[in-house]
């Protein structure tokens, strides 16, 4: 990994009294008055740090952690800032508690860009306490006074005090004024930027319990839950007594559910002594269900409807610049592509669940791999009439999320069973659950058309994008609301940049649950983006990067289109940013300076997710037979001043690539008769070691930008840059997804 430093590092001295009204002013996040601290045992500062009589600082971690790496991340700038050495440091997880923490969520990669520059002050503000702690035990200047590594020195005396030493006065002293605490200079950091393995991963390796589907309490019972095969099915009978009957059974009975796809859906819950007791129970239970309108639904009859939307004009106009049509005539190449891509699940590792107890002080206590615990609170509160102050979440690690625990139905249907008992009560989905009721990424057809000139610069674009909805309850209206991802911002590349520009939208109404998938509707607007700008590139007989460049122009910032009253207006584009990382992939890739044989090639893409500028190079092979090999991928990101974890970042480029290349090649989910057809992983493709590429080069630009997260924007513009080498390879373009719908082979 290599990092380009840029000279200007400023943002981080910024010390001012709006940064100190981060700590003083957020009753939000936990910071104490002084008189409100404990004087012996513990210096807790905020609600974030607690550093003991032995030195040992335990910090919290308020974030969800679904494999992200933010359970270790955040809690190095703290610790940075505290100048305290890592191996001194306990992480331990917050519970959902946003009076005391502030906003606890992950999702769209904003975990790292809310929380850095506040965390950054936290540390600092508790190392300047006890730097004035240790002057004042010694009766000197506190100028005359350093921390480092969790103890206070003199420099003329040459004494020091660990932190320990120091907590019960530094206890008593009161938080400094703002204009007292100095962030350190980043030229200063001692962890920041290095590698650091996460601080779970040795309970990971051992197998110790860790994970949400680990929670075992006293007295627990085990649930399961069996819902409608059709979407919006529900329950007309079942054989419950039967049911009853066998063996460690405790209870089984219908769940009324509500008219929300992702929330309660209806549904049989079968309640046991033991997860395996509820599931053999479940294969027993027989289940009459009224399907409902879903039952129509199949992906062959949505693309019939696509189709024929895509004989006419789009339902709705998104962005209209220029005359398009005029355009086209006019073009020297016209250019016309149809690219669709189906529904997907998360598939992550460990399926939902989740451990509820409704205690007989009325107090709902819930054990939840949740990323978003607020809206789970939110969700069961308003389903059950709980009121929110007495539903309490504890936030268990997560094995994988990828959005799906972005949303809570796993949440209210633990509520909805436990609500029955007197005992804590453990619900697991099966990975059959998993995989057939999921919010699921919301597949697409794109249809285009468009055009270059005779030098082959672009002329015109034209995207009619045909996407689903479900039918909801708005302020007492029903209206469509497009699944998470399946809507085209006005601002999509590239409008802005093309003068003569349509985007069209079709919505499809749906019984379908649909949720985020991880970085969403960037996951497959850039394949499809990138990859017919390489079409329009080579119909115009110029270079893929050179086309690029030209089309991102001169400007360094395009701004958002928001005056222009247009529909979900995008955000500032900083074109010199993505200018770099296209430029930096293509040096490092050696584009245009290899001659490859037939069979192999390289292709390139960049695309702007989530607030991170991410270029690609892929270099593949394809055998004569269609099997294709990506050989390496170069990768090009910018996502700011500061790389926290060297080790996560890394780590999270790296899984993007590898995520993003299976999702391009392998899962589809195909509906009949209103059902997922897929059931397991024999039938639901995902990628395997060998087809992972041989190689992924990972480099960072630092810029003086806000530093910003890298869950998400390093997934993106894998599946074009693959494409695109596809074709430089056969000749072949992709147009349909998953790659395996594609015949690759060549002659």
């Amino acid at each position: 990994m290599n990092a380009l430093r840029s000279p200007s590092r400023r943002r981080f001295l910024r010390s001012s009294a709006a940064g100190g009204a981060l700590l003083l002013g957020m009753s939000a996040e936990g910071v104490l008055a002084a008189g409100e601290r404990a004087a012996a045992p513990e210096f807790s500062p905020n609600a974030f740090i607690r550093i003991g009589r032995d030195g040992r600082v335990t910090l919290v971690s308020k974030q969800p952690e679904i494999g992200q790496g933010i359970k270790t991340s955040l809690p190095m700038v703290i610790a940075e800032q505290l100048d305290v050495a890592w191996k001194d440091v306990q992480v331990v997880q917050g519970d959902l508690d946003t009076a005391r923490y502030g906003p606890q969520g992950a999702g769209g990669s904003t975990s790292t860009p809310t929380n850095y520059e506040h965390f950054h002050r936290l540390g600092a503000t508790a190392r300047t306490i006890l730097v004035q702690a240790a002057a004042a035990t010694w009766g000197v200047p506190v100028a005359e006074c350093s921390a480092a590594q969790g103890a206070v020195s003199h420099g003329p005396s040459g004494r020091r005090l660990g932190y320990g030493a120091l907590v019960e006065k530094a206890s008593t002293l009161p938080l400094p004024d703002p204009q007292a605490v100095v962030l350190k200079d980043p030229s200063a950091y001692r962890l920041l930027g290095k590698r650091i393995g996460g601080v779970d991963n040795a309970a990971i390796v051992a197998g110790r319990p860790l994970f949400g589907i680990d929670v075992r309490l006293p007295g627990m019972l085990y649930a399961v839950y069996a819902k409608c095969p059709v979407f919006g099915g529900k329950p007309v009978s079942a054989n419950l007594d039967a049911v009853k009957a066998m063996p460690g059974v405790r209870d089984a009975f219908i769940v009324d559910g509500t008219g929300n796809l992702n929330g309660l859906r209806p549904g049989v819950a079968i309640v046991a002594t033991s997860t395996w007791a509820a599931l053999r129970a479940r294969g027993a239970l027989r289940v009459v269900w009224d399907e409902g309108e879903g039952a129509a639904h199949s992906w062959a009859g949505f693309t019939a409807q696509a189709q024929a939307a895509a004989r006419g004009p789009g339902a709705a106009t998104v962005r209209r610049d220029g005359d398009v049509p005029a355009a086209l005539a006019k073009a020297a190449k016209v250019v016309e592509a149809a690219y669709s891509y189906p529904f997907i699940s998360h598939a992550s590792m460990e399926p939902q669940n989740c451990t509820a107890w409704m205690r007989a002080d009325g107090v709902l206590e819930l054990w939840a791999p949740t990323q978003n615990p607020g809206a789970g609170q939110a969700l069961v509160a308003s389903t059950f009439g709980i009121p929110k102050e007495q539903v309490q979440l504890h936030i268990i690690r997560s094995g994988g999320g990828f959005g799906r625990r972005l949303s809570s139905d796993f949440i209210v249907e633990a509520t909805a069973i436990a609500r029955r008992l007197s005992a804590p009560v453990k619900l697991t989905w099966t990975r059959e659950d998993d995989l057939q009721h999921d919010h699921f990424r919301p597949g697409g057809f794109h249809f285009l058309r468009g055009g270059v000139d005779a030098s082959g610069k672009a002329l015109a674009w034209h995207n009619h994008f045909v996407s689903f909805a479900n039918r909801v309850e708005r302020e007492g209206k029903s209206v469509l609301q497009p699944g998470s991802g399946g809507s085209l911002s006005a601002d999509e590349f590239p409008g802005r940049w093309i003068d003569n520009c349509l985007f069209e939208q079709t919505l499809l109404e749906c019984r379908v649950p649909m949720g985020p998938w991880r970085a969403p509707g960037s996951c497959v607007f850039s394949w499809v983006l990138h990859s017919f700008i390489d079409e329009l590139a080579h119909a115009g007989g110029r270079d893929p990067l050179e086309f690029r460049l030209e089309l991102l122009g001169n400007k360094d910032l395009v701004p958002a289109s928001s005056e222009r009253g247009l529909s979900r207006p995008g955000l500032p584009y900083d074109v010199k940013r993505m200018r770099h990382v296209l430029v930096e992939v293509a040096r490092r890739a050696g584009w245009g300076k290899k001659t490859f044989p037939r069979g192999q090639g390289q292709g390139i893409a960049f695309h702007f997710s989530h607030r991170g500028y991410v270029a690609q190079v892929a270099e593949v092979t394809v055998s004569r037979d269609g099997r294709l090999k990506v050989d390496r991928v170069v990768v090009a990101a910018d996502v700011g001043s500061q790389i926290v974890n060297l080790s996560g970042a890394e780590n999270q480029v790296e899984g993007s690539v590898i995520d993003g290349l299976s999702t391009m090649m392998f899962p589809e989910l195909d509906i009949q008769d209103g059902r997922i057809v897929q059931s397991n992983f024999h039938d639901y493709g995902l990628l395997r070691m060998p087809d992972t590429p041989t190689k992924i080069e990972t480099h960072f630009i630092l810029t003086d930008h806000p530093v910003t997260g890298l869950g998400e924007p390093a997934l993106p513009p894998l599946a074009p840059a693959v494409c695109n080498a596809i074709f430089a390879a056969t000749g072949k373009r992709v147009r349909q997804l998953p790659l395996a719908k594609t015949d690759l082979s060549w002659s």
